[in-house]
């Protein structure tokens, strides 16, 4: 089973939301017992619906919580951007990819982001 997800991580009511804009799964995962647990213990917290937490975190969180680390692929030689971050390739990714975006405007090394801490 492969798992790969991007994570950043914002800032939100003084603590941190993961967000991973771009994701691509291995639906095993997402089926299996441990996720699908977690999922409705969320669920019956109401928090889908009162707090608007979205598929982005949960599926974040829970990847952290139950794939192995050798699972997750973080797609570095990808840009990104969703207004106002932008991931950036660094590098001989950046020239080799035939990327517009700004090298110096990359929000990977940012303190709000799990990368800067080593958790990615």
């Amino acid at each position: 089973m492969s798992l790969c997800v991007t994570v950043t991580c914002l800032p939100l009511r003084h603590s941190l939301a993961v967000w991973s804009n771009f994701e691509i799964g291995d639906l095993n995962f997402w089926r299996s017992q441990a996720y699908m647990d977690f999922f409705n213990f969320l669920d019956q917290k109401g928090g889908f619906y009162y707090e608007r937490w979205g598929d982005a975190p949960v599926h974040s969180i829970g990847a952290a919580l139950f794939a192995n680390k050798s699972q997750i692929h973080w797609f570095d030689d990808i840009g990104y951007r969703h207004e106002p971050f932008q991931h950036c390739p660094q590098g001989e990714a950046h020239a080799r990819g035939k990327c517009w975006c700004d090298i110096n405007n990359n929000f990977d090394w940012e303190w709000y982001v799990l990368l800067s801490l080593g958790w990615v």
